[in-house]
This record gives C-alpha cells, sequence and structure tokens, in this order.
C-alpha cells in the first residue's frame, strides 16, 4: 500500500511528463490552432487496455476519453499483426476508431522496461490541413468522409526506431500546408521523445512495480470519489432535449435526447431516443460521444483525478444507427458541433437532478471558420480558427464573457496573430451586448467578430451552431442570443440559406465576414438578481437599458439612477408572470 506522501509526489511527476509533452508542442508547431489555441493534448495509457493513466493539464479535456480509444486501437492492430517492437510510433486519424474528426492525428508510442510494455505515450494535434473539399476540413457540405479529408489507419511512422518517410510523404501529398503539416508532427515526435526520456527518469528512480501501484491506486480513487459524488445525488429518471440547427445538407433540425437514470453510486446515460445517421457531417463516432460525456462529467465534478475511473460507474445506451454512434464513411468533420450539444444536455439533465452542481449552457458552437485563396505571388494560403462566445451563469457567479468552447482548455487565437499570419484584418473584435441569457446569475457574453479580406479574392466557409436553437439557460434562466453569421455582398450583408453552414462564399479585396456569436444560458430566476450588479452591468455595456427594465424589472431615470418605485412593481409584473 502506498502511503499518501508518494502517491502525491508520483501523481505530480506523471502529470509533469504530460505537462512538458504538452508543452513542447505547443512551442514547436508550425500551426496555429496547435501553437497559439492549444488543440492537442498528450497523455500516458494502460499497456493493455489502453485506459487513460494520466492528462496533461494543459491538453483539450474532450481527448482524454477519445484517446483512450485510439490507443486501443492501436493495442488491437500491434496484436493482430504480432511486430510490435521498442522504437515504434503508430500515426493516425481515423475519427470511427478511436480519432474525433480527420484533423486530429495522433501519434502513440510504447515505452518498453526490460523488454516488456509498461505504458504508452500518447499525442494528439489538430492539423491545419488534412485535404478534402474545404480548406480546413471543416465541409458542411460533405455526405461522406472522402470530401472531408485523406482518412490515415493505424500505420508505423517509425519502426524500431526508423522512421518510415514513405508515410509523411503520402500525408504530405494531401495537404494544403504539407510545411504545416510536417512542422506539427515533427513537434508531436519531439514531444514523445521527451515524455519517454521523463517517464525513464522516473522509472530508474522508483521503480515500475511503485509508478504501476501509484496508476492503479488513482484509477481507483477517482472511480471511488466518482460513485462518492453519483450516491448524493436523488435516485430517478431525468430527460432533456435539445437540437442541432440542420446537419448542412437539408434545414431540418436534429433532435439529441438524454435520459439520465441514477440508482445508488450508478448512473446510466441513455441517448437512444436521439435522430439517426444524417447525411450531412454533424455525425459522431460512439468513442466521441463517450469522451464527450467525460468532459461534462468534468465540468460538473472538478476534483475527481482525470483519469479512466471517471467512467467506471457511468453506463451508457447509445442506438448503433443515431447520429452519435456512426460508422465509416459517414461524415464526421463538424464533431464539435454535436459534443457540445451532448455536453448541453448533460448540464440540462443534472439541472434537474441536483440544481446546485450545473451551470447554463454556453455557447455551444465553434464557428469553424476558413478563409482561403492565393497571394499575389501565387502561393496558397488558408487561415482556419475557431471563435469564442459566452459561458453560462453558475450557482456561484455569472457565466464567463468570450470564453473558449467547455470541449477544451484550448485558447482562442489573438487578432495581432491571425493578422500576421493571414491576409485579413479586424474591423471589429468585441463584447455583443444583450448576448448573455438573462437570469439571478447572468450568461456570460458572446464577441462580434467582423473580418476583412486583404487579398484581391478568396473563398469563406463556415461552419457554425446555434443559429436557431439558443444556449439554454437553467433553474429558471433565460437562453443565449442566437448566433449568427454573415457576409458582405453587394455592399450589404447576407446571411446563408441554411443559417449556420456555407461554402464557398465568394469575397473580394475589402469584404468581410460577420459572427455575432451566442452568450450563454443564465442561471435562476432573473428577477432574483441583485439591482446593483443590473446596474453594473448597464455601466459596463453588458447590458442596455431596455433590457435591464424588460428582463430584470430595474427601471431607471433620464440619470441613469433606479426608480424604486417602479423597479419594484415591474419585478413583481416579472416574479407572476414567469
Amino acid at each position: 500500500m502506498l502511503d499518501p506522501v508518494t502517491l502525491a509526489v508520483l501523481s505530480g511527476r506523471l502529470e509533469q511528463i504530460a505537462d512538458e509533452m504538452d508543452a513542447t508542442l505547443f512551442r514547436s508547431a508550425f500551426n496555429p490552432i496547435i501553437a497559439e489555441a492549444h488543440d492537442a493534448s498528450h497523455g500516458i495509457y494502460d499497456s493493455v487496455t489502453g485506459e487513460t493513466l494520466i492528462q496533461g493539464k494543459s491538453g483539450l479535456p474532450i481527448f482524454v476519453g477519445a484517446m483512450s480509444f485510439a490507443v486501443k486501437a492501436v493495442i488491437e492492430k500491434a496484436n493482430h499483426d504480432g511486430d510490435l517492437c521498442e522504437g515504434d510510433i503508430y500515426v493516425f486519424n481515423d475519427p470511427y476508431d478511436g480519432g474525433t474528426h480527420l484533423s486530429d492525428f495522433r501519434l502513440v508510442k510504447p515505452i518498453y522496461r526490460s523488454g516488456k510494455i509498461f505504458c504508452f505515450l500518447a499525442s494528439v494535434g489538430h492539423y491545419h490541413d488534412v485535404g478534402g473539399n474545404v480548406p480546413g476540413n471543416y465541409n458542411p457540405a460533405a455526405t461522406e468522409s472522402f470530401q472531408e479529408g485523406v482518412l490515415i489507419p493505424p500505420v508505423k511512422l517509425f519502426k524500431g526506431g526508423v522512421l518510415q518517410q514513405d508515410i509523411i510523404d503520402i500525408m504530405s501529398a494531401n495537404s494544403r500546408l504539407p510545411g504545416s503539416l510536417y512542422g506539427d508532427l515533427n513537434g508531436q515526435i519531439n514531444a514523445l521523445d521527451l515524455g519517454a526520456k521523463r517517464l525513464n527518469e522516473l522509472l530508474d528512480q522508483y521503480g515500475e512495480d511503485l509508478v504501476h501501484e501509484a496508476t492503479v491506486e488513482l484509477k481507483a480513487r477517482a472511480s471511488k470519489l466518482m460513485r462518492a459524488y453519483i450516491s448524493r445525488l436523488p435516485d430517478g429518471e431525468f430527460e432533456a432535449v435539445d437540437w442541432l440547427d440542420n446537419d448542412g445538407i437539408s434545414d431540418d433540425p436534429l433532435k439529441i435526447k438524454i435520459k439520465l437514470k441514477i440508482s445508488g453510486e450508478k448512473m446510466i446515460l441513455d441517448f437512444s431516443d436521439t435522430s439517426p445517421a444524417c447525411l450531412g457531417p454533424v455525425n459522431i463516432s460512439r468513442s466521441t460521444t463517450v469522451a464527450a460525456c467525460y468532459v461534462a462529467m468534468k465540468h460538473v465534478f472538478p476534483e475527481v483525478p482525470a483519469n479512466s475511473g471517471v467512467l467506471e460507474p457511468v453506463d451508457f445506451i447509445i442506438d448503433e444507427n443515431s447520429i452519435l454512434s456512426v460508422k465509416a464513411p459517414k461524415p464526421v468533420g463538424g464533431y464539435t458541433e454535436t459534443i457540445l450539444r451532448i455536453i448541453d444536455l448533460v448540464f440540462q439533465a443534472l439541472a434537474l437532478v441536483s440544481p446546485e452542481l450545473t451551470n447554463g449552457c454556453a455557447y455551444g458552437t465553434i464557428n469553424a471558420l476558413s478563409l482561403a485563396g492565393y497571394k499575389k505571388d501565387g502561393s496558397r494560403w488558408v487561415m482556419f480558427s475557431f471563435f469564442g462566445g459566452g459561458h453560462g451563469g453558475h450557482p456561484l457567479g455569472d457565466g464567463l464573457n468570450h470564453g473558449n468552447a467547455p470541449i477544451s482548455t484550448a485558447t482562442i487565437p489573438p487578432l495581432e496573430i491571425l493578422e500576421a499570419a493571414y491576409p485579413i484584418k479586424f474591423r471589429e473584435w468585441s463584447l455583443r451586448q444583450d448576448s448573455g441569457g438573462v437570469g439571478e446569475n447572468r450568461g456570460g457574453l458572446g464577441a462580434v467578430y467582423e473580418i476583412e479580406l486583404l487579398e484581391e479574392e478568396a473563398k469563406a466557409f463556415i461552419f457554425g451552431e446555434r443559429s436557431k436553437f439558443a444556449p439554454p439557460g437553467v433553474v429558471g434562466g433565460g437562453d443565449g442570443a442566437l448566433n449568427k453569421f454573415s457576409y458582405e455582398h453587394q455592399n450589404e450583408f447576407k446571411s446563408p440559406p441554411l443559417a449556420s453552414k456555407m461554402v464557398n462564399i465568394s469575397l473580394s479585396k475589402g469584404q468581410a465576414v460577420r459572427l455575432e456569436t451566442p452568450g450563454g444560458g443564465g442561471y435562476g430566476k432573473s428577477y432574483n438578481r441583485k439591482i446593483d450588479s443590473v446596474l453594473n452591468d448597464v455601466r459596463l455595456e453588458y447590458i442596455s437599458s431596455a433590457m435591464a427594465s424588460s428582463e430584470y424589472g430595474v427601471v431607471m431615470n433620464d440619470e441613469g439612477e433606479v426608480d424604486e418605485g417602479k423597479t419594484f412593481a415591474s419585478r413583481e409584473k416579472i416574479r407572476q408572470t414567469r
């Protein structure tokens, strides 16, 4: 039995290894989505099952659940081929076998000690471009994966420490930006090399048996803690429903429904009454669905260690024919939008179970925007980025303004970086007034981005959500504002026919695209919000005086002071009608 001090030391040392791998890739990546936004992750995984043992704190949480499936896929491949050896590194991006979408490339490396595999190290990063019909790979019009990019199954990038250049040649030939791809791949290789060095140093110091015992204990503690949290919740069944705008092909909304069942120390997440697999690219694989639920659980129970023990007391019911469990070649490029809806649903269901644990839904879309064209010298350029919005109000306060999506700890690339890297100019980057859902604790504000083209011409592509179904509030809180995308054409801004998705938008020099992102959902009744908080929101221009009056019942005179009599009457009216 490990003493608590040694366990804490080993836990910290193992986490530090994963953190150092994260930092190594962030420093060396060519692609701003990895280097600046930190759309990547590293971890340590079980030698037999592929389960997550340790996850870096800087990597994307969505990869924690998914990566264990990826490592398992490598283990199964190696067992079938029977040729795994020291110095091997596998590379692949298969979204149906432990992946997420084709942009996310995974490298998996076995770590040998005394001739046996002790564990696996793994790295995943979002590459700038991997082919397909749309630069940047978020193709809202895709009807099969072949239109989204090149698919690489698990293959050896290194055999016994020897680089297989032909694999790199194939990957580079299928990218519009091969230099960026090579730089990111090399960064991942270096991260794994550093991780192997640091892990071997730790094993030399403490021995394989003690470190293995520590990982077993950390997993057991995560499972025990998760069971304890679940046992405190009331038994019963709780349902929530949310919708995707459309699949990018037809304009029909898609239903995602959760039935949350709690019994003692067990929890069941039942998604059986969800829309069937669709023609467009908002489908996801089963492993991605499980990973999204993991992220939601970590938001609600943040004290639980980040390893596979989190999901041991949780069972899943997912229809194999639904949008949440598809097989190749169903398109999955827009997986981010669907997993964000899953997280929202878990929040909504848990708000019915225990309101003090959850929060209003975040803005619910990454608004994947690509701009692409050719410079005057004939060289190709591709800008891909995602954009922030408001997070939900919660029991302890207001939601975060202009944050990144809750699937990640990534950051939004700063405008200075984007303007330096691409021929664009931001006309506006500001908070969006009145976008946060009203509530005792207000939803965070979305943002306004207006991006002007500086080259002679380019094409724009947008893949978003929440343009028809706003981010819900909880416990009586109001919804956040809807998402709004528009593009400049003939001296006016126009919106896409499908509201949130469109390809091949033609832009000329001086024209712009405009994003107005949603705010987060509110928490609690708006008439319970402190009057001073409402006044401060007005003063900061987070909300208008009109919203202060109509939604919060706070009436101000021409001098901006509270009219106490009218405010009392207005709040009573809101209280009685809502």
